[in-house]
């Protein structure tokens, strides 16, 4: 399977949020029903932000202007299942990884311990932790409904096709074309996002009135952290090997080593064996033997580690 990707054209989005519906129907995610739990801001974009029951929403841009007064520039604020996925290189439980066949970035939930390292490492700000289970959350791509040959839920349910799903460089020409024919039309700050932007990314952004007008993140930057976390994997893995061949060797000297139970008789000055009773040393009751060489000598080697 070839890498695939998504195209959000936002010179054909409405803003009807039929995506955001379909994304949390089929993924099982709840939305606040208390009376004013989403107050209004002062902008028409519902809910403020993505979270740890939101994978994806369409944020509204109003800026002053044009021959009505009001640009609209809706945007599409969701994972952008990155090339070079910061958020898998930093988890340190193996839970975010992306998918060799489909390009996509997904969360194992079984193997997520909530460290929330991932949201920490995006350049996007997209990963939530998910209180009600200690989990991150994340869109995933619909893996469930690709694997079946269907597209994700969000790019089944929109209507005016702002969305599209395919191989990646189709989705790219696509894309490509859009933005060429926006330009002759007088647009000429639309743009393609996502072609390269870290390390090329697998949803593919139309932008009529170009990168920031529709709060997308221009030039993204990976945060330094990642870049260390994986300078101290081998570090930490060389001195856990460590730690473990010595444990090991220790254990493995330990094995059948058994050192005589001795009592020392003060009156006569002897060290006898309890077992058997004879006398092992006649004087100061201290052993003068060190613990390596009792070890040596219960292994079968003679005093100071040789062989006889």
């Amino acid at each position: 399977m070839t890498d695939k990707a998504i195209l959000f054209d936002s010179s054909r989005c409405t803003a009807c949020r039929g995506c955001q519906v379909s994304c949390k129907t089929w993924n099982g995610l709840p939305s606040p029903i208390e009376k004013n739990a989403n107050p209004f801001t002062g902008s028409y974009q519902s809910p403020a932000d993505l979270g740890g029951d939101t994978r994806l929403l369409i944020s509204f841009h109003e800026e002053a202007g044009g021959d009505k007064g009001v640009k609209w520039a809706f945007g599409r604020r969701s994972c952008q299942h990155c090339g070079d996925a910061p958020c898998a290189q930093i988890c340190p439980s193996g839970a975010v990884a992306r998918n060799e066949d489909t390009g996509l970035v997904v969360i194992d939930d079984s193997k997520c311990i909530g460290c929330q390292y991932c949201h920490t490492a995006c350049p996007y700000d997209v990963p939530h932790y998910r209180a009600s289970d200690g989990r991150m959350e994340k869109c995933t791509g619909c893996p469930d409904r690709i694997e079946q040959g269907l597209a994700p839920a969000c790019v089944t349910t929109c209507q005016p096709g702002a969305l599209q799903f395919g191989d990646r460089d189709e989705m790219l020409a696509i894309a490509n074309e859009r933005v060429g024919y926006l330009q002759n039309k007088g647009y000429a700050d639309a743009a393609v996002y996502g072609e390269d932007e870290v390390g090329g990314l697998h949803v593919i952004q139309v932008l009529k009135h170009g990168v920031a007008a529709h709060g997308q993140v221009e030039n993204p930057q990976v945060s330094p952290v990642v870049g260390l976390t994986q300078i101290m994997k081998p570090v930490t893995a060389v001195a856990t090997g460590v730690t473990v061949v010595g444990l090991a060797a220790m254990f493995a000297l330990g094995i059948g080593y058994k050192r005589d139970k001795l009592a020392y008789n003060a009156a006569t000055e002897d060290t006898i064996d309890v077992d058997t009773g004879a006398v092992v040393k006649h004087g100061d009751g201290q052993d003068t033997e060190s613990v390596k060489e009792h070890i040596m000598e219960n292994l079968g080697g003679k005093k100071g580690g040789t062989d006889e």
